[in-house]
């Protein structure tokens, strides 16, 4: 088991902050996603970009955490108070959006760390569930959520039109929930 994380809410002055640990984060990863310039495309224009993170910081249906390890941003949650998800109550449903740490942070209990902090936060919301969507090619990752509760409950395909340069095998995602009581 790894060291106590640090989980701090953060707000859009740290904007910038996020959108680089965003992208550190991200580009080891998932290169096998992407076609050529699809990767740059994501986390510059569709994912990542300062502004956009600011304004989803700012949306107040959002929140967003970066966690640290001995003072050092290792990863990061985006919650959605009101999961806006087909087949879901918004009023009883959390949304885990994102969840992201570091390479060299992984299989140190960090991720274990965030799960149940992000637990902790839908309880304090009286939510009922936690969903939360994942590559269905991710198997590393899924079988973490499943170790921690979550059970797939749905699948869809990411739109091609939007994700044009996202290889179309990898398009498809889980949808997976995590019952509080």
């Amino acid at each position: 088991m790894t060291s106590q994380v640090q989980i701090l809410q953060i707000d859009a002055s740290q904007s910038r902050l996020l959108s680089d640990l965003a992208k550190k984060i991200y580009i080891p990863h998932y290169p096998y996603l992407w076609n050529e310039g699809g990767i740059d495309w994501y986390i510059n224009e569709y994912a990542y970009p300062v502004e956009k993170i600011a304004k989803e910081i700012s949306d107040p249906n959002n929140l967003h955490f970066i966690s640290y390890l001995n003072n050092e941003p290792i990863g990061y949650l985006k919650l959605n108070i009101n999961a806006d998800f087909k087949g879901f109550d918004p009023t009883t449903t959390l949304e885990l959006e994102r969840i992201y740490i570091l390479d060299t942070c992984i299989q140190k209990g960090v991720g274990t760390q965030l799960i149940d902090f992000v637990k902790g936060v839908a309880l304090k919301l009286n939510k009922k569930d936690i969903i939360l969507k994942a590559m269905d090619s991710a198997e590393r990752a899924l079988q973490f959520y499943k170790k921690n509760g979550f059970e797939m409950v749905g699948n869809f395909e990411l739109p091609g039109h939007i994700f044009t340069l996202m290889k179309p095998e990898y398009r498809g995602m889980y949808v997976l929930k995590h019952s509080l009581f």
